[in-house]
């Protein structure tokens, strides 16, 4: 089940008031990313998209948190609404390998119950479609993978997996390009603007 686009746009806009930051340009990028990139795909439904693009992050809501954290709440959240559709995007966006990330044992009981519903999966179109534009959508518009996993790396360092990551990455890449017969990088607007803009590295503000 999922929300409308209205409702979806609404719930961003007060989770943006509740923990303000360049996450929400940058979720509401992800689902345009979505919506452009699902309209060239026979198959795929456009709306549904865009709405799950724009609310993959939603569980930041709660504040500044870790992947995990955030992951989670987004998903509890979504649950209880009864936007399933969603909250399975706030749970597998941010784990290209999806069970393969799991090499560990979780040390916090929400991370636990990630593993136990990444690993119960197979990642669809969606999951792959929001994976993907996740990595694309920046809050100052869009930019190409290679820029985007340089900038994920100066704000957290290098974590062991990352460059497993990216290959998934450019697989899913690579797949949905063969699916639109043209490549991601044309649907994108201004993209060959922003991708060369240098931005440094969103702190949160010091309280």
């Amino acid at each position: 089940m999922l929300p409308t686009k209205e409702e979806a746009l609404e719930e961003l806009r007060i989770a943006g008031e509740m923990n303000p930051g360049p996450w929400v340009k940058h979720s509401l990028n992800t689902g345009l990313a979505a919506l452009n990139i699902a309209e060239k795909i026979e198959g795929m439904n456009a709306e549904k998209a865009y709405i799950v693009g724009i609310l993959h992050d939603i569980g930041r809501r709660v504040g500044i948190v870790d992947i995990p954290t955030h992951v989670y709440a987004g998903y509890e959240y979504c649950m209880k609404k009864d936007w399933d559709e969603v909250a399975r995007i706030c749970m597998t966006h941010s784990y290209l390998l999806m069970k393969d990330e799991f090499n560990y044992e979780p040390k916090t009981e929400h991370e636990q119950k990630i593993k136990e519903y990444v690993s119960s999966i197979e990642a669809d179109d969606y999951d792959k479609l929001i994976q993907l534009c996740d990595a694309l959508a920046v809050d100052y518009g869009f930019v190409i993978l290679e820029k985007r996993f340089v900038d994920v790396t100066r704000r957290y360092g290098i974590m062991e997996g990352y460059i497993k990551g990216w290959e998934v990455a450019f697989a899913i890449k690579e797949e949905l390009e063969e699916r639109m017969g043209c490549s991601i990088y044309d649907v994108l607007p201004d993209i060959g603007k922003t991708t060369l803009l240098t931005p440094k590295p969103w702190q949160p503000p010091v309280k």
